[in-house]
């Protein structure tokens, strides 16, 4: 292993902050731009050795490659996090726009949503994560999320409740349980894990995520945060009564005022549900 590869994982191994899954994605990340950093000629560095002339040809490499800002973005907040901890703060700038890295695009003009057919479905060899899939479609449950629930703790009647230490940012919340196929899938989920999670006791959780990762892609199932997508359509339209502007529906602009309020309510009813603190995330999952 390289000299750099191997201080940025021991920085990475050190650090408690974030959740599992945050930890083990600035590992990777960090692990890749030392790779490309070593690609684009610099073969000689510490985790001390970073300099804005590094910073400035991994931005130039990624912007030339087509990277999404939004990937660029999470990039940076790695290299941020990296000069943090060796007190080089000022090595990168504070500001994503010194380095002409435009702004997010959050909104996008089509749906992200997934389907979960059979047929993929029985491709996934894994009961465990054939059990996750169906959790993240019925509940929109995020792939940790369903990966950690424990189906029995977690059933309280009419809801399903959700410990911060599964969820993103360490916010517990609840679920609605409405529909029978949605108790259909919980149930189902209780007789596989027991009193346990879905993540079974001869594993941890770095090593179901693995599994999930490599199962779905042989699968060829891309992008299950789709699944997420597909549950909150699902939501705005029994919330409201008609379909949001992803799903074919009408834009805000052409609701009467009285629709409008309707709207809001049910997007805000949906943020809380799906754990997110800003309500415009909710456009992101419906359009505007």
């Amino acid at each position: 292993m390289q000299d750099l590869n191997y201080q940025l994982k021991i920085l990475c191994r050190h650090s408690r902050e974030g959740s599992y899954s945050t930890r083990a994605g600035r590992e990777r990340q960090l692990t890749a731009i030392a790779n490309q950093l070593r690609e684009l000629g610099y073969r000689r560095m510490s985790a001390r050795s970073l300099k804005p002339k590094h910073v400035d040809a991994l931005v130039q490499a990624w912007m030339q490659e087509g990277l999404s800002p939004g990937t660029i973005k999470n990039r940076m907040s790695c290299l941020r996090w990296w000069a943090e901890k060796v007190h080089k703060q000022n090595v990168v700038a504070r500001d994503n726009q010194h380095y002409g890295i435009p702004d997010r695009k959050l909104i996008g003009a089509t749906s992200k949503a997934r389907d979960l057919t059979e047929e993929k479905l029985d491709l996934i060899k894994d009961p465990y994560v054939r059990m996750s899939l169906r959790m993240q479609a019925a509940f929109g449950l995020r792939r940790e999320e369903a990966l950690k629930i424990r189906p029995r703790w977690s059933e309280q009647g009419d809801h399903l409740q959700l410990q911060g230490s599964w969820t993103k940012g360490g916010r517990a919340r609840s679920v609605p349980i409405l529909t029978d196929a949605q108790r259909t899938v919980l149930a189902d989920a209780k007789r596989l894990a027991g009193t346990g999670s879905l993540i079974p006791r001869d594993r941890q959780y770095i090593q179901q995520l693995r599994i999930y990762e490599r199962q779905t892609a042989n699968a060829g199932l891309s992008k299950m945060h789709g699944l997420r997508h597909a549950y909150t359509q699902e939501r705005y339209r029994e919330l409201t009564g008609w379909a949001c502007p992803h799903a074919g529906g009408p834009s805000r602009k052409g609701l009467t005022a009285e629709e409008r309020e309707k709207d809001e309510r049910a997007r805000l009813t949906i943020s809380q549900e799906l754990g997110h603190t800003r309500l415009q995330i909710v456009a992101v999952y419906c359009g505007i």
